[in-house]
C-alpha cells in the first residue's frame, strides 16, 4: 500500500509520478523500495487518469451510530465482508468499481 500511497501523495502535491519520485517517497516513509512494483505502479497508472478516477471511486459511508440503551435496531442493510461472505464481498466490491483507480491498485497487490 505504501507505492499506493505514494503515487497519491504525489498526485496531490502535483508532481509527475516517476519510479524516481515514488522510490523518493516510499524510501522517505522508512520502506527500501522493491523495483518490480514501482516499475508496475508507475506503468498502470500511465495510462489512468487519476484525478477520474478518485472522482469515480465509491466513497464510504461512517457507520451508523449505536442505537440508544433499550431502543430499536438499526435500519441499516449494509452488512459487512464478514456478514456476507468472503467470496461474495470481494466479488461485489471488484463489479462496483470496474474500471476504477482503487480496482488497479487491488488487482496490483
Amino acid at each position: 500500500m505504501e507505492y499506493v500511497y505514494a503515487a497519491l501523495l504525489l498526485h496531490k502535491l502535483k508532481q509527475n509520478i516517476t519510479e524516481d519520485s515514488v522510490k523518493n517517497v516510499v524510501k522517505a516513509a522508512g520502506v527500501t523500495p522493491d523495483d518490480v512494483r514501482v516499475k508496475a505502479l508507475v506503468a498502470a497508472l500511465g495510462e489512468v487518469n487519476i484525478e477520474e478516477a478518485l472522482k469515480a471511486a465509491p466513497v464510504a459511508v461512517a457507520a451508523a451510530a449505536a442505537p440508544a440503551a433499550g431502543g430499536a435496531a438499526s435500519s441499516c442493510s449494509w452488512r459487512s465482508p464478514s456478514q456476507r461472505g468472503r467470496k461474495e464481498g470481494r466479488k461485489e466490491g471488484r463489479r462496483s468499481s470496474r474500471g476504477s483507480l482503487i480496482t488497479l491498485w487491488l488487482d496490483f497487490f
